[in-house]
């Protein structure tokens, strides 16, 4: 079998490579990572040349394309279903994929004026912008309830970190990152994916990073 190659943005700023990228390597999937900086004057023929939607993130596996986050998770759980990418219970598991495609497909208002940027250290209190408010509260309504109904053998939304949580990784550093209080219950849970390994070590690689975009100059 050909080996997978996952094809991501910056990671300082691709909030869309983190979520795959940590599902894999949290999940010990074996991938190989090619990133592509965004906006480079490269970029348009670089990212033209594996991925159809001109986006990443995309994960290439021999002479299959996959493109969008949530697909790229489920072909993985397809090729390794004893990998722990979704729960193993079954209604665990719908309200795992179920969350997860509303982070997917929603929360603009936070997407929008809090940007994922994990080496600016002067964000704190800004960002709170129209219907931000609305957004946090329903992303911590989110986990307050995966906790308290599914969380019971872990630190994570449904007790071992899972792609629920890898979708919401992006968001965990956005509330830090813009200093939004948190109650006892998200602030753990924040704290747990802040400390997984995985994502320490991408965000090991992305303060090393030396790519600047526009979001950067963002006050």
């Amino acid at each position: 079998m050909d080996g997978l190659t996952l094809v991501i943005g910056n990671k300082n700023y691709s909030s869309w490579s983190m979520r795959p990228w940590l599902a894999l390597r949290h999940a010990g999937i074996d991938f190989d990572e090619r990133l592509i900086p965004l906006f480079d004057a490269d970029w348009p023929a670089a990212i033209a040349a594996v991925s159809p939607t001109r986006k990443v993130p995309v994960l290439l596996h021999g002479e299959v394309t996959v493109c969008e986050t949530l697909a790229i998770i489920e072909y993985a759980h397809d090729l390794y279903p004893d990998a722990g990418l979704w729960p193993a219970d079954r209604t665990a598991r719908a309200v795992a994929r179920s969350i997860a495609c509303e982070m997917h497909a929603g929360f603009g208002a936070l997407r929008n004026h809090m940007p994922v940027n994990l080496r600016r250290t002067d964000l704190k209190g800004k960002g709170r912008g129209p219907g931000v408010e609305a957004d946090v509260a329903r992303v911590c309504e989110i986990w307050r309830d995966c906790r308290a109904r599914f969380g019971a053998g872990g630190d994570f939304l449904f007790g071992p970190f899972c792609a629920a949580d890898a979708m919401f990784a992006p968001v965990v550093t956005r509330l830090d990152t813009y200093g939004v209080d948190l109650d006892d219950t998200c602030a753990a849970y924040s704290r747990a994916v802040l400390t997984l390994p995985a994502f320490q070590e991408w965000r090991d690689a992305a303060l090393k990073e030396t790519w600047v975009v526009a979001e950067d100059e963002i006050d």
